[in-house]
């Protein structure tokens, strides 16, 4: 066993959630990994939370990255990246910060 290696436990991981209502009312839980703010914006990289384990079996474990913005009531809210070239950069960008948690696949 690696000596570097700490035990994680509910004492010292408290993952930050997120609750997000999509567009038919359904409310999904997500882990939020990571946030990033550059010329283009604001964004966050998620992980689906999932209470059944037959969901977690299921999940293909790509991030979801999203555009977070603000409305004129400074309500916030998450929208997907369209433009494909700036979703290709921002992920770019959250898989280099992310590496040494995650490992990724190089397909595009």
């Amino acid at each position: 066993m690696d000596k570097n290696f700490e035990k994680v436990s509910s004492e010292n991981y408290n993952p930050d959630l997120i609750s997000v209502v999509d567009e038919e009312g359904v409310t999904h839980t997500f882990e939020e990994l990571d946030r990033i703010e550059t010329d283009d914006g604001r964004f966050v990289a998620l992980l689906p939370v999932y209470e059944e384990a037959e969901d977690i079996i299921d999940d293909d474990g790509e991030l979801i990255i999203l555009s977070v913005n603000e409305d004129e009531d400074g309500e916030i809210y998450l929208e997907p990246i369209e433009d494909e070239k700036l979703f290709n950069k921002i992920g770019k960008i959250f898989e280099e910060r992310l590496e040494d948690l995650f490992e990724f696949d190089d397909e595009e």
